[in-house]
């Protein structure tokens, strides 16, 4: 029941209620606000070829570094801020991203379903997918929608793996066509995922690309032109951020020329005079947003 004020013109507060509520709702009910929204999403996997795709791989002596969800989630997260940044090559970023991920969830069902058929064809036999009594639960906190959407990829990869190993094991696929089509499908997750690490952080917005200074420069000598309708804003991925528009000020936080600047690196100058920036690839970072909380 909603408190009323039964003399609202007695009671009222000189401040006024902060939303626009019938003054006749007590200012108490009328000031007090609920709290940030928070939700659990968990990952569970049943397999160990999902489960390597979650964690990627270090680079070795004789092996290079394989980006998993874990990398791809920290990559996306810097170029959804940068993007929120009006950025417009993390647009282009994104609209790679989303891009990637969906083919690769189409391209994993449709080998799922191939397999799947086959199981389903056995008349008087109904055979059940293979599913493990411990699955690994892993906590995911991402700071945007891609991170999740990344995770739903590993999710189709692990059903594909289940259903191309029980298959295996019932005997309608031999070990060798099991494991290429299992490489096949993962393949398709690592695709997606290295679709993020083309971008480079230049700190460059669409005014810099209108003005053809030295930061926009800088982008185009890194990762090339762009599109006009991406740096006028009309292409945007149909999941992306909110642009708002920082003051240098508060751009310079993550300005790749202090950062240069902190690791003794020089920065270039540009035709004009006026000092230019590095684009920086991306370096390691401790927020790990698939870190299990407890």
């Amino acid at each position: 029941m909603i408190p009323l004020d039964s003399a609202p013109e007695a009671c009222a507060s000189p401040l006024g209620h902060p939303l626009p509520s019938d003054p006749a709702v007590a200012y108490r009910t009328a000031t007090d606000s609920p709290g940030g929204l928070r939700s659990e999403v968990v990952l569970q996997i049943q397999t160990r070829q999902a489960q390597r795709l979650v964690l990627g791989r270090a680079a070795g002596p004789d092996k290079p570094a394989i980006i998993g969800l874990v990398r791809f989630g920290m990559i996306v997260r810097r170029i959804w801020d940068s993007a929120a940044r009006d950025d417009p090559y993390a647009d282009a970023a994104l609209l790679r991203i989303l891009e990637a991920l969906e083919q690769g969830r189409e391209d994993v069902n449709q080998l799922q379903q191939r397999v799947q058929g086959q199981l389903d064809g056995v008349d008087g036999i109904a055979i059940g997918l293979a599913q493990t009594l411990t699955p690994v639960r892993i906590p995911l906190n991402f700071a945007n929608p891609y991170g999740y959407m990344g995770a739903y990829l590993i999710c189709d990869f692990d059903r594909l793996a289940r259903t191309l190993l029980t298959a295996r094991h019932v005997g309608m696929l031999d070990r060798d066509t099991s494991e290429r089509m299992l490489y096949q499908g993962g393949r398709k997750v690592r695709r997606a995922f290295a679709a993020a690490q083309a971008w480079k952080h230049c700190a460059v917005t669409r005014a810099d690309l209108l003005a053809d200074n030295a930061r926009a420069r800088s982008a185009i000598e890194a990762m090339g032109t762009l599109p006009p309708d991406v740096i006028q804003g009309e292409t945007r991925p149909r999941i992306a951020p909110d642009i708002r528009k920082p003051s240098r000020a508060a751009d310079a936080q993550i300005n790749p020329l202090e950062a240069s600047a902190r690791t003794g690196e020089k920065s270039h100058t540009g035709e004009d005079g006026a000092e230019g920036t590095r684009c920086l690839d991306e370096e390691d970072d401790d927020d790990d947003p698939a870190r299990p909380t407890g």
